[in-house]
C-alpha cells in the first residue's frame, strides 16, 4: 500500500486553488467552486472539496521535499507564511509548517530514509524494533 490520495476540505475554492498551485502542485481537475485535484511531480494526487466548516486538527498532510530549506524560502518569496521554519526534529526528518486558506495544517519535510527506514522500524519477520534496510 502507498498514499495515492488525500482530499481536505475548503472554504475559499479560488484561495486554496491559488495556494496549492504556488506550492508546487499541477491542477489536473477544475470543478468549481466544489471540487479541485492536483498531482505532486512523483505523481500522488491531492484534492480539496467545498464544505461549510474545517476542521483544523483532523488532518495533516504532508508533502515531502528534497530541498526543504530551498523550497520554504520559494515560497516565502511567492508570499506563503509558514508556522514554523524548517527544522531538525528527534525523529531524523527536517519539517517546516504552515497551513492552507481553509487551515488546514500542512507539513513539507524531508525524511530521507528515515522516512521509511527509521531505527526503530518494526521487523516483520520478527515483528521486533530495529530491522535493517
Amino acid at each position: 500500500m502507498k498514499l495515492n490520495q488525500v482530499t481536505v476540505g475548503c472554504l475559499d475554492y479560488n484561495g486554496s486553488v491559488a495556494f496549492y498551485r504556488r506550492l508546487g502542485l499541477t491542477q489536473i481537475v477544475d470543478s468549481p467552486p466544489r471540487y479541485a485535484r492536483f498531482e505532486t511531480p512523483s505523481g500522488e494526487t491531492f484534492s480539496i472539496h467545498a464544505v461549510d466548516q474545517v476542521s483544523a486538527h483532523s488532518t495533516l498532510i504532508y508533502f515531502e521535499c528534497d530541498q526543504l530549506d530551498t523550497t520554504v524560502t520559494q515560497l516565502q518569496s511567492a508570499g506563503i507564511i509558514f508556522d514554523t521554519q524548517p527544522t531538525d526534529q528527534s525523529w531524523g526528518w527536517r519539517e517546516a509548517r504552515l497551513r492552507d486558506p481553509a487551515g488546514n495544517p500542512l507539513c513539507l519535510f524531508y525524511g530521507g530514509d528515515n522516512r521509511r527506514f527509521p531505527p526503530w522500524r518494526i521487523d516483520n519477520k520478527t515483528n521486533k524494533k530495529g530491522s535493517e534496510k
